[in-house]
């Protein structure tokens, strides 16, 4: 069964994150995203661990459903941001944690708390343990646990960052490397950028929304082709690259839990994707940061490397083709075919915000959003599936040709940087002005 799945997520306790962000407003947006699987996110934090088991109960299978049932399956997740020194470095990195049960999830959270952690102080914890000893922590009180580096491009807090990460998820997680099955792209990375990344041909890719607010959730998600909506499926499909690229492997890949496809963010729209340095508006493309040097031609000061030239550096070159489906969706796939495919969306909402040229949040954009909703039932039924004859017969002629613009990829994108998230527009504007949009900075904590 097809199982659209969005595991990093955070709750109302995580800094910067809506009030919102409580388990029965995320089962309500879950659903008309079309999320099948959703994490709880900020496990770690003994409150969140109230509401948890105040409005989930666990089914049995490694997963837990609201109380009552009915709406989307929720996962064990949360975030560990490590902020340790290694070989003379100082490392900052933030890792995704899965557990199967809630009792798990507690005796982490006490052994934390007992190696000195502040379990209370964030739902994503700052903790002063290297990689290596939390996964020896987290593997010795649950052997069944998934740990993924998050985001692992983002320059300050991720495992291959650039300014305070690692070269190797060797060098990061010791002899725990082989328990690192998948990694995560972030916003600022599409999967065909990690695929020559030689470490990571034996490692799932995964996509997931990092969602502060319930509106962003599915903005990334991963589809998963299972064989039950259970927790060792989702361990077995993680495992999947790794078994198929044994070279004598005895697995039957026929019918394995697996990744079929990832939905992905415009990596050109997170905030870190070029070179640049916010202060002074400067912005590089890699090709710029070879030429000029890695120091602001303003100020002097070193510029923040962004995501596509770290990738660039640890890669080993780039082999993406693009294919259409029956509904004029572009997927991308890898030239041996040996990769799950990925699609490159836009929010439906930023969709209707363009099209009818009111702010994402106005009234306006709300109920073209509802209206879509109602009819089609989810967002990414509507972004993918649906016929765009059927989608304009209930809605405006140019919400219905953005709706395919995207679908065909034909849009204008000004990437972002150094902090400055960039700009996909859907439509030329006819005003020649810089497409990159600072007043997403200043909207708001609850955009990230």
């Amino acid at each position: 069964m097809r199982v659209i799945a969005d595991l990093h997520v955070h709750s109302h306790f995580s800094r910067a994150v809506s009030p919102q962000m409580t388990i029965p407003t995320m089962a309500v947006w879950a659903t008309k995203k079309g999320i099948d699987l959703v994490a709880t996110g900020d496990w770690t934090h003994p409150l969140w661990m109230g509401e948890i088991e105040r409005d989930l109960e666990e089914t049995g299978n490694g997963l837990l459903k609201q109380k009552g049932g009915g709406g989307p399956s929720f996962l064990l997740s949360t975030e560990i941001s490590c902020i340790f020194t290694q070989n003379g470095k100082c490392r900052r990195v933030h890792t995704l944690v899965w557990v199967p049960t809630i009792l798990a999830a507690k005796k982490i959270s006490k052994e934390i708390t007992k190696r000195g952690g502040n379990v209370l102080s964030d739902g994503r914890p700052i903790l002063g343990f290297s990689l290596i000893q939390l996964s020896e922590l987290i593997l010795s009180i649950e052997p069944h646990a998934l740990i993924v580096p998050a985001h692992i491009w983002t320059p300050w807090f991720s495992v291959f960052g650039s300014m305070s990460g690692f070269v190797s998820l060797q060098e990061a997680f010791g002899e725990y490397e082989k328990y690192i099955y998948a990694v995560e792209t972030g916003l600022s990375s599409s999967p065909d950028m990690n695929w020559n990344i030689k470490e990571l041909q034996t490692r799932s890719i995964v996509s997931f929304s990092d969602a502060h607010s319930p509106s962003k959730l599915g903005r990334e998600a991963t589809v998963f082709e299972l064989s039950a909506i259970r927790y060792e499926a989702i361990k077995l499909a993680l495992q999947s690259r790794a078994m198929s690229t044994k070279k004598k492997s005895t697995v039957s890949m026929t019918h394995q839990d697996q990744i079929s496809s990832t939905i992905e963010f415009y990596p050109e729209e997170g905030k870190y994707h070029y070179t640049g340095h916010r202060n002074c508006n400067i912005r590089l493309t890699p090709e710029e940061s070879v030429a000029k040097g890695m120091n602001c031609s303003v100020c002097g000061k070193p510029l923040t490397q962004g995501v596509m030239e770290r990738v660039r550096q640890l890669s080993t070159g780039s082999n993406k083709t693009r294919k259409k489906n029956k509904k004029d969706v572009s997927y991308y796939f890898d030239e041996k075919g040996s990769r799950p495919p990925f699609v490159m969306s836009v929010p439906l909402v930023e969709i209707i915000a363009e099209a009818i040229g009111s702010p994402v949040t106005s009234p306006k954009v709300a109920l073209q959003y509802d209206r879509l909703i109602e009819t089609f039932h989810t967002e990414f039924r509507i972004l993918f599936d649906e016929n765009i004859s059927a989608i304009a017969s209930c809605t405006t002629p140019q919400i219905a040709d953005g709706i395919a613009k995207v679908r065909k990829g034909d849009i204008i994108i000004d990437p972002g940087y150094d902090g400055v998230f960039g700009v996909v527009k859907i439509w030329k504007s006819e005003k020649d002005k810089a497409l990159v949009d600072t007043s997403k900075e200043q909207l708001g904590i609850f955009l990230s």
